[in-house]
């Protein structure tokens, strides 16, 4: 059978599958072995994940990696290379790819491991590599118009936190942060963005989402800072979409199968 889609999911603690024929979803975690590296994980599940074995018309890689936002009209193909090695001080073994966000006026430029590349394109040949963020980052920036007020998006995956302002049809605020379970930290960069771009403790709006422990507490202890604070639950969000219902596929995942 021809399933139409196969998305995988690459971060340093995981590795994820879901694959669509247009009217079923399916969705697998790849127990990852820790003792050897991810294309040679990825390596072992094309050998033994079913779901695998099968014929794709698409495949999308996404990943989590640093990425660089460059604006479109500033943007050289030539130097993505050398400039993100420079932000990010990544090894030789990284190939630097980049994403086109139309809508945002800019190009995502990420990495991923040479080895991990090969894995993919030798076994399924033409593959999407993008990055993990673009279905968030997207979604977001279409949310950001609703209503009056400024939007601050806090967005958790993969003990890290991913703060997103957007003005008219660009970023206006993106970063990345490192927070574990700690509520503090992930609080104290979530109120340093707020601050930096200067929005109102009464009238402007925090949203968090994503896979983040001490949901409620974070919440509550943003609303002593923030009045209009909402966490977003996917299944309300989407009108309990039958994706929302998968258990343990990311919001980022889901994303990709929502129509709007």
């Amino acid at each position: 059978m021809n399933r139409q889609r196969l998305t995988v999911r690459v971060s340093r603690g995981s590795i994820l599958f879901s694959a669509s024929d247009g009217m079923e979803i399916t969705f697998e975690r790849y127990p990852l072995k820790t003792s050897i590296s991810l294309a040679a994980n990825m390596r072992e599940a094309l050998r033994t994940v079913p779901m695998l074995k099968q014929d794709y018309e698409r495949v999308t890689v996404m990943v989590d990696s640093p990425v660089m936002l460059a604006p479109t009209d500033l943007y050289d193909a030539e130097q993505q290379t050398e400039l993100y090695n420079y932000t990010f001080s990544q090894q030789d073994q990284q190939a630097v790819l980049s994403h086109v966000l139309p809508d945002l006026n800019a190009v995502a430029v990420f990495s991923i491991h040479k080895d991990l590349r090969l894995v993919f394109t030798d076994f399924f040949g033409t593959v999407h590599f993008r990055p993990l963020m673009v279905s968030v980052w997207n979604h977001f920036y279409k949310r950001s118009f609703t209503g009056p007020r400024q939007k601050l998006y806090a967005y958790f995956h993969d003990r890290q936190l991913e703060v997103i302002s957007f003005t008219q049809n660009r970023f206006k605020f993106y970063n990345s942060y490192a927070v574990g379970a700690n509520t503090n930290d992930a609080l104290y960069y979530i109120l340093s963005a707020w601050k930096q771009l200067g929005m109102e403790a009464r009238e402007d709006e925090l949203y968090l989402a994503g896979d983040f422990a001490d949901r409620e507490q974070l919440t509550e202890e943003a609303r002593k800072f923030i009045k209009r604070v909402l966490a977003i639950n996917p299944p309300g969000e989407f009108n309990r979409a039958a994706v929302t219902q998968i258990e343990g596929m990311p919001y980022d995942m889901m994303l990709g199968y929502i129509k709007r």
